[in-house]
């Protein structure tokens, strides 16, 4: 966990170090002279917060670019998060420019991205709302608080009294979290001002209890005498979050004079008191509501068991369902307020789950460490173990593609005997990479056999699913091949290898040679890229197989040159040429490339216009426009197709500054809009996916 830095230092940080695009971007700027003056020197600043799946808290790395680390994450989905600033593990703070706080972590600031399914979140107009005060009670002894809701219009003295809820906040937990981050205030006032909920008191205690009879019946009377509610038990209800849903339970279920209306939002009950919860069904007891998130949500297995006990019982209950893409954690339990507040103290027609929920399917049980290969995979949730090699570290997380659009993100790992776990998801069906980072080291999971060439402490593994096809394995020995190319480079001086595609049933000697597409990889990357990160040959065996693809061949270079365009066309080409039967003529060439590999195809262009009839560029800007012969370009290239990624990818001002360039010349060019994601392969697949089949055709 991380160490809160005290007393920071002043230094400038007048500009908002978050901001959040109209498109749900969200920006970070840290300012380099504000983290050293509170930090001193660090190697790496994260933004700590609820970003990853199931809206579960991850770290964020921000790069250093000049004076300012930064980096944007996204889109992210409408709703509310919170986040703080983290360097080298253990130095914290909060962002300065925030003036959004959490009274129960100093550090951590909030944000709010809107949209339709967090339509209840957002505060309502002013003077519109309820209100919130806080009420002072004793208790064994001691002076306790609770904050209380009234709705709009409350007043006193007069009129009927108000059916009360008492919303609990869980152990560690504090009752301004059901504000700060439940944003129960904004629920409770938007769904009163729909008409979707009875007119109500709301009374929110902190994780401390109430636990007990002496306590609830204080804290119940304190309201009682404070309030016009009604003190039956027929009038009241309670739930609460975490183990605050387990006293929930307890105080309806088996606690004398009881409550009406229980709901358990991520529970941990297993067994009620005295192994049975009373007579069948409860006196009294006019609604029972479980709630729990997926299996990233401790209150999964717990769910279960209480079901079964609740069904032996012969107590009845509703289940809201697991909500596939919620866990333990405040956006999920957002929902469960939002649901389960306008059920209580009138009747409603429906008693299912909510849209989208599934039923209970069992346990959620990995298998024992150390039994298997990592990560384990089950329907999309993905369980990370190590070997028992860190047991002494202090810090170890999985760094992996699973943000929005497939940018990186840190999910920490939990110790798990004398090996650290951690269960992620659920994650969409396609390709993932990662590696530890071990106390800011990158380390290679070693229980995985999967090999990246060019970044050697990098593993990966696949979700299948209709969404990740094209990048899945064809049924053996329908695909085509994959073989090495050993050619002599006079660029480098020295023996080097590409890899050739070609399609099933690939003829020699047939009376046409191939068409030719040479792909290329990026900086920092080599020729077995496209094959080992790419996923080029499960795409191309698809397409072909699908029919959507003009059997061609294709070739995987090693672009890492000082004179690419002399690499390629003295050395990779002639080489391709003296191996497989392909065509020389340039309507039947194609050259692509991402990044690096995209400038360069670009400079080939230029250099040499019509050379390749059709080009394409990932994630590369145009450059410069001196000197381009356009009517060449315009006349001799059949295809010239430009993709970038959002912007998260980091080239993408230059590739817009590069469409103007090619604007104001007169450039003929296809653009088809960004591809989401960032400067990686989860974009660069896509283009692939997208330029294949647009070869050779016509």
């Amino acid at each position: 966990m991380a160490v809160m830095m005290l007393a920071p230092r002043s230094a400038s940080a007048d500009t908002p170090w978050l901001n959040v695009s109209e498109g749900r971007y969200a920006s970070f700027s840290v300012p380099a002279a504000y983290v050293q003056a509170n930090m001193g020197q660090v190697s790496q600043i994260m933004v700590e917060g609820n970003f990853g799946p199931s809206t579960t808290w991850t770290e964020f790395g921000l790069t250093r670019r000049g004076d300012v680390w930064s980096g944007t994450l996204g889109p992210l989905k409408p709703g509310l998060y919170y986040y703080q600033v983290t360097g080298d593990d253990t130095k914290s703070l909060k962002d300065p420019t925030n003036s959004t706080s959490v009274a129960s972590k100093p550090l951590w600031s909030t944000f709010f991205v809107p949209g339709d399914s967090a339509r209840l979140l957002v505060d309502a107009p002013a003077g519109q709302g309820g209100k919130v005060d806080t009420l002072t009670y004793r208790t064994k002894n001691e002076e306790r608080s609770a904050l209380v809701w009234t709705p709009p219009g409350y007043s006193a003295k007069g009129g009927k009294p108000y059916p009360v809820l008492f919303l609990q906040s869980g152990m560690d937990r504090s009752a301004t979290d059901w504000l700060d981050l439940g944003r129960a205030k904004q629920i409770l006032d938007n769904l009163s001002a729909d008409g979707a909920i009875k007119p109500m008191v709301v009374v929110i205690t902190d994780g401390r209890g109430p636990d007990d009879d002496k306590e609830l019946k204080d804290l119940r009377k304190a309201v009682g005498d404070a309030y016009r509610v009604h003190r039956g038990r027929e009038h009241q209800a309670i739930a609460g979050v975490a183990e605050g849903g387990s006293q929930a339970l307890r105080a309806a279920l088996t606690g004398p004079g009881g409550f009406a209306y229980a709901g358990s939002f991520s529970g941990l009950l297993t067994e009620l008191a005295g192994g049975r919860p009373g007579p069948a069904p409860a006196p009294g007891v006019k609604l029972v509501r479980l709630y729990t998130g997926n299996v990233t949500d401790p209150a999964y297995n717990a769910t279960n068991r209480l079901t079964k006990a609740l069904d032996r019982a012969r107590v009845r209950y509703e289940f809201d369902g697991v909500n596939p893409d919620g866990g333990a954690n405040w956006t999920a339990w957002q929902e469960n307020l939002i649901d389960f507040v306008p059920r209580l103290f009138r009747k409603v027609s429906d008693h299912g789950p909510s849209a989208g929920h599934g039923p209970l399917k069992g346990e959620f049980a990995p298998p024992p460490p150390g039994t298997t290969p990592t990560p384990f995979v089950k329907d999309g949730f993905v369980t990370f173990e190590t070997t028992t090699d860190f047991k002494d570290v202090q810090h170890l997380t999985v760094w992996a593609n699973i943000a929005p659009g497939g940018s990186w993100l840190r999910v920490p790992m939990s110790r798990d005997g004398d090996r650290w776990r951690v269960t992620v998801g659920p994650l969409e069906p396609w390709f993932y990479y990662y590696r530890w980072i071990v106390d800011r080291v990158g380390v290679k999971d070693a229980s995985n056999p999967t090999k990246i060439t060019s970044e050697p402490a990098w593993s990966s593994f696949f979700i299948p699913g209709e969404r990740a096809r094209l990048l899945s394995d064809v049924p053996a020995g329908q695909g085509g091949k994959v073989e090495s190319l050993t050619y002599r480079s006079n660029v480098a001086n020295a023996d080097r290898t590409a890899l050739v595609w070609t399609p099933p049933g690939y003829d020699p000697n047939r009376a046409e040679p191939y068409p030719v597409l040479y792909l290329q990889h990026g900086s920092g990357q080599n020729y077995t890229d496209w094959t080992e990160m790419g996923r080029a040959k499960q795409i191309l065996d698809h397409q072909f197989l699908d029919g959507d693809l003009v059997p061609m061949v294709v070739v995987m270079g090693n672009g890492n040159s000082s004179n690419f365009n002399k690499e390629l066309l003295e050395n990779i080409v002639p080489a391709a040429r003296a191996c497989y039967h392909i065509a020389s003529d340039p309507s039947r060439q194609a050259l692509a490339g991402l990044s690096m590999g995209g400038g360069q195809a670009i400079g080939v262009l230029k250099a040499y216009p019509g050379q390749f009839a059709s080009i394409a560029a990932f994630s590369a800007g145009f450059g410069s426009g001196t000197g381009v012969d356009v009517a060449a370009i315009n006349s001799k290239t059949k295809l010239f197709r430009v993709y970038v990624g959002d912007v998260t990818d980091f080239v993408y001002p230059s590739f817009m500054a590069g469409l103007t360039t090619m604007n104001n010349l007169g450039v003929h060019y296809e653009f088809d809009g960004v591809t989401p994601g960032p400067h990686g392969w989860d974009v660069w697949q896509k283009n692939l996916v997208d330029l294949a089949p647009r070869l050779f055709k016509g």
